[in-house]
């Protein structure tokens, strides 16, 4: 598990990763009362909160944003499942520091959260929800950015911004999503071309997978996630790609090979294309 910690005005971010082989138990927790919201981008995990009124148990959290308050009474398990890399965005702050903000972001949080700004147990939740479309591409631009120093931060504050107003506009009833139920299911079309990246099945495959019709599965999975089920699974491909290729001392082939590439032109062009360089200057890069 990794942690970058940034303070970014009257906020933390903690931004957590982890892409271990085996099955990783995690235990955190605060030194004081704080509103946190969190915004779970990928993975496999359950997540156990225990304090004197739980256990509090939230199952496949991929995907969700919640919201709650805790004090230091609090303990957060996360047991993240082999080989399904965690991705997870926690903006937290004082109850104090909150209502420091500027008045309108003031009420908006009096407004849409307020049992959490006077939390009436050690641990109290807000609203959750799985994220849209504009949530989890910020999400993805927060791990994925390339900026470093001041330019990081302000970029990382303006996402961080986005991710909350997102979701006071979801919590408001102003922006649609789609029922947990469905929901669910599109998840797991996820989940299965995450698995198998390198002979992913085909678009019949995962509709008779699932038990949702090829031309249903196709119009819900770019409304949620904003883009068709075979372009999600080129982008985590090369994501994937990337990630191996600066961990690991696999060569540009075995890398190709691993995420589904036959063809190492066919691959160097698609990574060109996304990230701007080619995957041998990112070996480059990280040796």
């Amino acid at each position: 598990m990794t942690r970058d910690i940034l303070a970014i005005n009257d906020f933390v971010v903690l931004i957590e990763a982890s892409a271990s082989e085996a099955t990783v138990v995690e235990r955190c927790g605060f030194d004081r009362q704080i509103v946190c919201f969190s915004f779970y981008g990928s993975g496999n995990v359950d997540l156990t909160v225990n304090y004197e009124g739980g256990p509090r148990t939230y199952t496949n959290t991929k995907g969700l944003a919640i919201s709650f308050a805790a004090d230091k009474g609090v303990e957060f398990v996360h047991t993240i499942s082999a080989s399904q890399p965690l991705n997870c965005i926690c903006v937290y702050a004082t109850i104090p520091n909150l209502l420091n903000r500027p008045e309108y972001e003031v009420d908006t949080f009096v407004t849409h959260v307020p049992e959490l700004l006077e939390p009436k147990e050690s641990y109290v939740e807000g609203p959750a929800f799985y994220m849209s479309p504009d949530m989890l591409s910020a999400v993805d631009k927060i791990f994925n950015t390339r900026y470093q120093g001041a330019t990081r931060l302000m970029f990382i504050r303006s996402q961080v911004m986005e991710l909350l107003s997102h979701f006071f506009a979801i919590a408001a009833g102003q922006c649609h999503i789609k029922p947990s139920g469905a929901a669910d299911k599109l998840f797991q079309v996820k989940e299965i071309l995450d698995r198998n990246m390198d002979a992913p099945p085909s678009l019949q495959e995962l509709s008779r997978m699932i038990g949702l019709n090829s031309s249903r599965l196709k119009k819900d999975f770019r409304e949620m996630f904003g883009m068709p089920v075979f372009k999600y699974l080129q982008q985590e491909r090369l994501g994937k790609a990337h990630s191996l290729l600066t961990t690991t001392d696999k060569s540009i082939q075995e890398v190709a090979w691993f995420v589904g590439y036959d063809s190492l032109s066919s691959f160097s062009s698609a990574f060109l294309k996304k990230f701007g360089i080619r995957p041998s200057e990112v070996r480059k890069k990280s040796s």
